[in-house]
């Protein structure tokens, strides 16, 4: 599919204000980073990397799981409406694995849909950012294993993605939480921790992304690609209108 690109006036105002805030930080000696942070489905790429890679592993039967997976996955996700535990249960069923063994799996699982739908302007966007010394990070509610080949279509390494996963003990997956959950909230302080700043541009599709959004210092820049009947197009939409009453930056793709 062709993806309509960023208009001028976006290019414009990203390119500005990067430009001038890198002009300040030389003019008053401060050393602290230009962040840009981006949630990863959707937003960099017109499709879903953490699902997609558990469809994987159920086709190829790389782990024990329920009868019925995805139904488990979904009731879990409506439990307390708190869908938290149920990203991590996509990271816990590793657990005994070597990690290099599911980074392979992660790998084979994008090979599997390449070319990877990715949002060009998107690409080209995150250049220009590496380009002018921005650090870059993209942050998602999806297993970080499962992210990390798309941030290497994008120029990025592995650290670079914060996203959900357990901790890991001489290279064996545990079923252990790893830090906080990349949801909500959750985006902005693993990125406040990680870093020890917040980001003066982030970009995000849906409300999950909200408070990442919120939290950025200067720019925001709400993207959408999903038809009427996806399962997204409604959280899309209603981060499009907050973003136009707010007076953020915001795009569809399509």
């Amino acid at each position: 599919m062709k993806y309509k690109k960023f208009s001028p006036e976006i290019w414009s105002q990203i390119k500005n204000t990067t430009k001038e805030l890198k002009a300040k930080n030389l003019e008053h000696g401060n050393s602290s980073p230009l962040i840009a942070a981006f949630d990863a489905d959707g937003t960099l790429w017109d499709t879903d990397l953490g699902e997609n890679f558990f469809q994987y592993t159920i086709n190829q039967r790389l782990v024990d799981l329920p009868p019925s997976p995805w139904e488990h996955y979904l009731e879990m996700k409506k439990v307390n409406n708190d869908p938290r535990p149920a990203y991590l249960w996509l990271a816990q069923i590793y657990k005994g694995l070597n990690l290099d063994l599911v980074k392979q799996w992660s790998q084979e699982a994008i090979d599997s849909i390449q070319p990877l739908p990715l949002f060009q302007e998107q690409k080209d966007l995150i250049s220009f950012f590496k380009d002018e010394g921005v650090s870059v990070y993209i942050i998602t509610a999806s297993i970080k294993w499962a992210v990390e080949p798309g941030a290497k279509l994008l120029g990025l390494n592995e650290s670079q993605v914060l996203g959900v996963k357990t901790k890991v003990n001489n290279l064996i997956i545990s079923d252990e939480a790893d830090g906080t959950i990349t949801y909500k909230q959750g985006k902005s302080e693993v990125l406040k921790q990680t870093t020890g700043h917040l980001a003066f541009f982030a970009s995000g599709n849906s409300e999950g992304d909200l408070n990442l959004l919120e939290s950025s210092t200067h720019l925001k820049l709400a993207v959408s690609a999903a038809n009427r009947d996806d399962k997204l197009f409604k959280t899309e939409f209603r981060l499009q209108q907050i973003a136009e009453q707010n007076h953020w930056l915001y795009h569809r793709f399509i």
